[in-house]
Parts: structure tokens; sequence; C-alpha cells
């Protein structure tokens, strides 16, 4: 008992709007349908948790994990509630003690539990159709600060796993556990083959139809890994969960769910981390940068690229890097800064030309190609172009650039650069040529699960206002607000604008 108030589990209680006696009686009806029915909780103890910072032992964390991921309807961890015994407070860089947010970094131990508590939660929400209230997007700064020292340090591979004797027990409330045992080789290459599928689907199809899927196959391998393997299976079976969980990431983003979305890429650079990866951590915390610039919080997304540029070590690759420089200049040009972005983005150019191929790159950069560096130049300039309506004409012929290579199948890259290129196109003041790029982003739009795409398309419906004056651009504009998908929620939560 740390004597001081449990502030997470205080917010999320006034959040559910329960009495403390309500939520006692709750607690012993759900552990005795989770075959815990000698549990008795009362009023003083629940006061005790909340007030004095009491954590109560197994398995009432986990209790009150399914209790107020049901009533709230989204996840929520006993990471979340301030129930772990370990690692809950820290330093911050810059002095004083601050509760971490959302628990980072976790010791090693926690990693496994962690995600298969997260991915469980998750398949539960999937499976009773709960929608909610969402939480709050952590701060890049505050990401940054708490898992700089951890990121920047080499992991002890020996405290991915307990011992075989004492298996990790990381099953929140009974929900979508899988039963792992130790595995070899040809499971964690079919376990990686089907990684290269969900990746091919989700580009393709938008994130929507699959992420459940995804989600379930996480956390099988989150099973898994409570078991000892020889450490090179570790590492791959790390890899797999460090791809799974940006994979879960991005498809939750992709449909609006925000926070989700945040957990899973922190929950993926653990994984890279425990795995010794640190490119592929530094990658997943790009992916949550990525999402705060998307979200118009290009300032979180700088404070978590320089941590993903730093973190990732002197092993990643110059087109990593400049990948990595794509993301920081779309930042810089949601702020307007143009020559910082104009400079980025011609170091970026410079790092993927440098990149001679002769080192086959990890199956997570291996979409990042030509095209993939002219679509997100576009962007940057288009993006830009609202604050310099020059910038439109370079947003034009990247934008050109990376259609005319965009033959692979991923459809949802083919929609943004259609989206680019029409909205620079109504700024440079050609609504016809706008008008045709418009078009064919919206024909493949209703086959595409992405939200993230309907988002784009707002954007772009709302310059064409000035040119509502042009029959085309009016015929246009009706079709585009009966094909829009009404929006949800605000900003930040789990009904975002994704």
């Amino acid at each position: 008992m740390s004597g001081q108030p449990n502030t997470r589990l205080a917010d999320l209680f006034g959040l559910a709007g329960w009495s403390k006696g309500e939520l006692a009686r709750l607690v012993n009806r759900q552990a005795a349908a989770m075959g815990h029915p000698q549990l008795a909780t009362d009023t003083s103890r629940v006061r005790r948790w909340i007030d004095m910072g009491e954590i109560p032992r197994d398995p009432v964390p986990r209790v009150l994990a399914a209790l107020f991921t049901e009533r709230l309807g989204r996840v929520v961890t006993i990471e979340d509630l301030g129930l772990v015994r370990h690692g809950r407070t820290g330093k911050r860089q810059g002095g004083g003690s601050e509760e971490r947010p959302d628990g980072v970094p976790w010791a090693p131990e926690r990693t496994a539990a962690v995600l298969t508590e997260f991915t469980g939660m998750d398949l539960m929400l999937n499976r009773r159709g709960l929608v909610g209230a969402g939480a709050a997007l952590a701060a890049g700064s505050a990401l940054s600060s708490a898992m700089h020292n951890w990121l920047h340090t080499d992991p002890a591979l020996a405290a991915d796993a307990p011992d075989l004797d004492h298996p990790l027990h990381a099953d929140p409330a009974g929900f979508d556990r899988y039963e792992a045992a130790p595995i070899g080789s040809q499971e964690i290459e079919e376990l990686e083959r089907s990684v290269e599928v969900f990746r091919a689907w989700d580009a393709a199809r938008g994130g929507g139809l699959q992420r459940k899927a995804v989600v379930g196959q996480l956390n099988e391998v989150g099973g898994m890994l409570a078991y000892h393997h020889p450490p090179h299976l570790q590492r791959r079976l790390w890899g797999v969960a460090a791809n799974l969980a940006v994979l879960a990431g991005w498809m939750s983003h992709d449909v609006g769910l925000e926070p989700t979305a945040q957990k899973y890429f922190v929950i993926a650079a653990h994984a890279a981390r425990e795995g010794g990866d640190r490119p592929r951590a530094g990658e997943a915390l790009s992916r949550a940068a990525r999402q705060m610039v998307h979200l118009g919080r290009p300032d979180d997304a700088l404070d978590l690229m320089k941590l993903a540029q730093s973190g990732s070590g002197e092993r990643v690759m110059p087109r990593t890097r400049a990948m990595f420089h794509t993301i920081e200049a779309w930042a810089q040009a949601s702020m307007g800064k143009g020559q910082a972005m104009r400079r980025t983005l011609g170091q970026a150019e410079d790092l993927f030309v440098s990149d001679k191929g002769d080192v086959e790159p990890p199956d997570w950069m291996q979409t990042f190609k030509d095209e993939d560096l002219y679509g997100m130049q576009a962007l940057a300039y288009r993006t830009l172009a609202e604050f310099e309506p020059g910038a439109a004409a370079h947003a034009q012929y990247y934008a050109e650039k990376a259609l005319s290579l965009r033959n692979d199948g991923r459809e949802r890259s083919k929609i943004f650069d259609h989206l680019s290129m029409a909205s620079a196109c109504f700024i440079a003041d050609d609504p016809e040529q706008a008008d045709r790029y418009a078009r064919l982003a919206l024909m493949s739009m209703g086959s595409n699960s992405s939200r993230r795409t309907w988002d784009r398309l707002r954007e772009m419906y709302r310059l064409t206002a000035q040119y509502s004056g042009y029959p085309k651009i009016q015929e246009l504009r009706e079709e585009i607000k009966l094909a829009l998908p009404k929006q949800k929620g605000r900003p930040g939560g789990d009904n975002a604008r994704a």
C-alpha cells in the first residue's frame, strides 16, 4: 500500500459512474463468473484501492480490468488502472517524479503479459460489439520522455520470458487466451508468412476487415512468449509480435481507434526491443508520429520522431532513415515550416538514393519504394500548400510520379495519391483536373475500409467550396456529401477521425 491515492483508478472509477459498494458487488459477481467464487470484496476494500493506493491480489486486478473494459466500451488494462506492483512511477527527464503515460516503459517480463492482456480485452470488445467513450492520447513529449533511456539501452534477452517452472500468467480475464506451448522454427515461419498476408490485405483494403484477425493472432503469440525458447527462436518470435502489433496499431488507426492504435505502437516498440531490433522499435514509434500528424498534433509527432530516430541505433538502414525524414517533413509542413520541410525532404532523398540495395531490407521496410517516397513528398507539399499556395505545383509533380508507379495492388496508397493530387489542383486553381482525380479516388473508396481516406476526402471537400459555382464541381460536392460516412466522437477518442 503506497498511502497515496491511485489517480488512474480514481479517474476511471469516476468515468464509470459506479458507487464503491456497487463496484464491490460487481467484482464479487464477475470473479465468481471467472471461477473465483471465494472472492469477497466490500466497500472498504474498494476505498483502500482508490484512496490509499492499495494493490489487490490476483485475480482482482484482472476482474477490475474486465469490468471497466465492458463499462467504458474500450480496452482498459491493469496498467491503465494503476494496479501493477512494479514500474508504475519513475523519474522523468528534467527531474521530478511523475506517473508514466500508460505505465511505459514496463519491465521486460511484463511485455508478454501486457500484450496478451491488451489483445484479450480488445477481442472482448470486438465480440460484444462495444464502442465507447475512448481515452486521451498520450502526448508525444510524455511518451518520448518516458521511453528515452529505456530505448537507448540494450535489452537483456534472458529477461524476455520466465522460467518454465514459473510460466508467465498473462490471462487478464479469461478472454481469448491461447493455450500456447513452446514452438519451433516451422511454426514461426508460418507466423511470419501470416504477417505478410495481413500486411498485403491491409494495404489493399484498409484496416477494418482484418483487424480482429490480426489482434487474435497477436494474442496467440503473446501466449507463446510466455515460454522460454532458444534465443534465436525467441528473437524471431518477438519480431513476429512487433510486426503484428504494428499492424494492429495501423489498422486501429485506419478505422479511428486512436488510443487503441497508440497502445499497439508502444507494445510493438517494446516487443521489437525485447528481440534486440532497435530499428523496428523506432519504426513502430514513427507510426505513432504519423498518427499524431493526421490528428493535427504535429508538435507531438516531432517529439516522437526524435525518439524514433535516435533510438533506432546504428544498424538502421538509409532507406529507413529516409522514411523517418518524410514523416518529420510532413509534421513540419503541418506547422507551415516550409524551409525546414524542404531541407528535411532533401535529406530524405539523399538517404534514399544512397541505399545501394546490396543489403536485403527487413520485411517491414520492403514496401517503402520509390512511389512511397514520392507519395510522402506529395503529401508534405500538399500540406504546406495550405500556407504557401505555390507548393501545390510540387505536390502535383510528386503525386504524378507516385501514381505512375502504383501497380502493386496497394489501393489505399493510390487513393491517398489521388486525393493529394486533387487537393493540389484545387489550390493551384485547376478545378477541371481536380475533379478528375477526386472522382478516381471516390470510385475506389467504396471497396476500402480505411476511415483515413475519408478524412483526407473531407479535407479535399473543403477546398471545393470556392468552385461550387462550376456545375461539375457542384455535382462532385453532392456526390461526396452522399458518400461520406457520418462522423462520430471527437479527435483523440476511440471514435475520433482516423
